[in-house]
């Protein structure tokens, strides 16, 4: 702020410059930008010396205009003839608790002055012929100093490092604008706003620039053309980290006074990574009022690192991979979107590492408008979600009510089967209202065999169909009406209340509740080779929570349904699996010593409940049994019953006991 004030103190001391008092107080002076207040000038030149000193302080120094309020300068230095006609002063320059070095000359072709501090001068020439206009050269200039310009447009901002070289020309006429304009070369700039929404470090490039401050009704005008080199931006929630070569961008922009400010023209040129073009227009307090940008990127695998990364990072897709050309469109009026397009060219979108879903060859055009209607189409040659593979499919959509609609049910061939996605409508992110969407999903003999062999699971046989007829997604989460039946081992798994939220961002959670009916045991254990269990399995699994696809949450109950008539065996495998995951023991009531040479036994129910919170799984059975409860309740000769004796086990524990029976690390023990 000071080196502004110290421009201005010039021009104040150049129209008093043939002053001869010694001493003197002057309590206001006037000049076309500026207003010094409470000066005072005196000068003890002792008789035939060539000099004499000079000490200058004024409390207080304001130009509106370059938005300039200092206080308490004061100057101290030996005053000298140059020639005939001009006079010298180098000294020090108090501003508060800075220090600097002034220098100025007053001759008959004009005035000269440089401000020093360490590496970083300024030096100011004006020149009698044009007393309205001031040149100021800049070498190694802390960008600290420009704070008291910046914040005449841009109140919120403060600078915090960096440097600027480079040449200003100041016109200050009596009568119209006052204008500043030049040439400036940035390195190492660092920003930041009062209220940290904005945000930058190691900017650098080159500026010319011509800003124009004028009276109401006229508007002040700049205009701004340069190149960026490197650096970081961060604004809201977008990260912008510039590349090392060039940056181009151009501004013109204009302001009236109780108004904000409003960039008929904005380009941004960065290479064949990103193009924007367009106007926007800001409200008096910075608030976004209108936008209207088109963009072109002749090259996507760019784009990602140097200008999606905060919002990617957010949704959890910060490895997201692009590939392939794009155009899109804007259109923003007051806090509504009122139309975009995007249209891809050859696209590739790819979860990078998660694998979590691909789309490839993107095509077409997705097109929104809040009145007028508009039709678009998308297709994609083929994808895949968590590197499950699908087929091609094209979406036929139209718009003009405030969102985008499905004009046809479109299927998609997946897993043997169909995935039907019907009745869509996307509602975009618009104001404060977040993105809304609603759809029907049919599923349609999905094969689980080939589900299985992707995650390495045991081989399930079966299908799964339903119908899923409404689907809602807001606020980043995803919830379905209707439910999904798996056919598997030869009975039903029925789920309903099912809900995501994240699908596909930071620790995504689904919620479920499952019904199971009729499952074939026998096939069930044979798969788990958990030993071999025959009959029926009904029960539910209430309240399913998985956070980030680990089980954190449940109330299950199991159990056999003896109605159909099947006949009930165990294994002792199956015994010991048993009683190695739920901490059990064996007791038999009869013929003890014979249980050793039986294959397997009968049983007339078996049971077992589990509800998890907190890492603790609270165990029960069939029935209690003492101190424990009853799991397997035996039938025949010789009969054998399991009893749990613990009704708390540790969640981990009993994952990692499952995990040993499903690899066979169980071996047989009979007592």
């Amino acid at each position: 702020m000071t080196r502004a004030l110290f421009l201005v103190f010039l021009l104040a001391f150049t129209g008093h410059a043939h002053a001869r008092t010694l001493d003197a107080d002057i309590a206001k002076i006037t000049l076309p930008i500026a207003t010094l207040e409470g000066v005072h000038v005196q000068l003890d030149w002792p008789a035939n010396a060539p000099e004499g000193k000079l000490r200058l302080q004024t409390t207080r120094l304001q130009s509106p205009s370059l938005g300039i309020d200092a206080r308490h300068l004061a100057w101290t230095c030996p005053l000298r003839r140059i020639d005939a006609h001009g006079w010298g002063c180098e000294g020090e320059l108090r501003a508060g608790k800075q220090v600097f070095r002034l220098g100025i000359a007053f001759e008959e072709a004009g005035l000269s002055g440089a401000l020093k501090q360490g590496r970083g001068t300024m030096a100011v020439q004006r020149g009698t012929a044009t007393p309205d206009l001031t040149r100021i050269d800049l070498t190694r200039v802390p960008i600290a100093w420009a704070q008291s310009l910046l914040s005449k447009s841009w109140a919120s901002a403060r600078l915090q490092g960096g440097t600027l070289d480079g040449r200003i020309d100041v016109a200050a006429p009596s009568k119209g604008p006052l204008r500043i304009a030049g040439q400036l070369q940035a390195a190492k700039v660092k920003l930041e706003t009062t209220d940290a929404t904005i945000a930058a470090d190691n900017l650098g490039g080159t500026f010319d620039f011509d800003y124009r401050i004028d009276d109401a009704p006229r508007p002040s005008l700049l205009t701004l053309d340069g190149t960026l080199r490197g650096g970081e931006v961060l604004a809201g929630g977008t990260y912008i980290a510039l590349p090392t070569s060039p940056v181009r961008l151009s501004i013109t922009g204009e302001q009236r006074e109780g108004a904000g400010w409003s960039l008929p023209s904005i380009a941004w040129t960065d290479g064949d990574t990103l193009t924007v073009r367009g106007r926007a227009a800001f409200t008096d307090d910075g608030t976004l009022r209108l936008l209207d940008v088109q963009i072109h990127s002749g090259d996507l695998a760019p784009v990602r690192d140097r200008y999606l990364s905060g919002p990617l990072g957010t949704a959890g897709l910060s490895d997201l991979k692009l590939a392939g050309a794009l155009d899109a469109q804007v259109n923003i009026e007051g806090d509504a979107l009122q139309s975009f397009s995007v249209v891809p060219h050859d696209v590739d979108i790819e979860d990078g590492e998660a694998h979590r879903f691909a789309f490839i060859d993107l095509d077409g055009d997705l097109r929104y408008s809040r009145t007028t209607p508009v039709q678009s189409t998308l297709t994609w040659r083929e994808g895949s979600l968590y590197e499950l593979p699908f087929a091609q499919a094209r979406l036929s959509m139209r718009s003009g009510d405030g969102a985008i609609t499905l004009t046809d049910a479109v299927p998609v061939p997946f897993l043997g089967g169909t995935l039907r996605f019907e009745n869509m409508t996307l509602r975009p992110a618009s104001g404060e209202q977040g993105a809304d969407a609603v759809f029907g999903l049919g599923v349609e003999h999905l094969e689980l065999g080939k589900l299985a062999t992707t995650f390495g699971w045991p081989a399930f046989r079966g299908e799964l169909t339903g119908r899923l007829p409404r689907a809602h997604y807001a606020n980043e989460r995803l919830d379905f009406e209707g439910g999904l039946s798996l056919a598997i081992f030869d009975g039903r798994v029925d789920v309903s209340s099912l809900s995501m939220e994240r699908p596909f961002g930071v620790a995504p959670t689904l919620a479920a509740d499952l019904a199971i009916e009729d499952l074939d045991l026998l096939a069930l254990t044979e798969v788990f080779d958990f030993g071999s269990i025959s009959g029926r399995l009904d029960g539910r699994i209430d309240a399913l929570r998985l956070v980030d696809w680990t089980v954190t949450a449940f109330d299950a109950d199991l159990h056999t349904d003896p109605t159909h008539g099947t006949r009930q065996r165990i294994s002792q495998r199956a015994v010991q699996s048993i009683s190695s995951v739920g901490d059990s023991s064996i007791v038999s009531s009869l013929q003890g010593q014979l249980i050793g040479l039986f294959d397997d036994f009968g049983y007339k129910r078996i049971g077992i409940g589990c509800q998890l919170a907190n890492e603790v799984c609270r165990m029960r059975g069939i029935g209690s049994a003492g101190d424990g409860f009853t799991i397997v309740q035996g039938a025949g000769i010789p009969r054998l019953t399991v009893v749990g004796i613990h009704d708390n086990v540790d969640w981990p524990t009993l994952v990692e006991r499952l995990g040993a029976v499903a690899g066979g690390e169980v071996t047989p023990e009979v007592r």
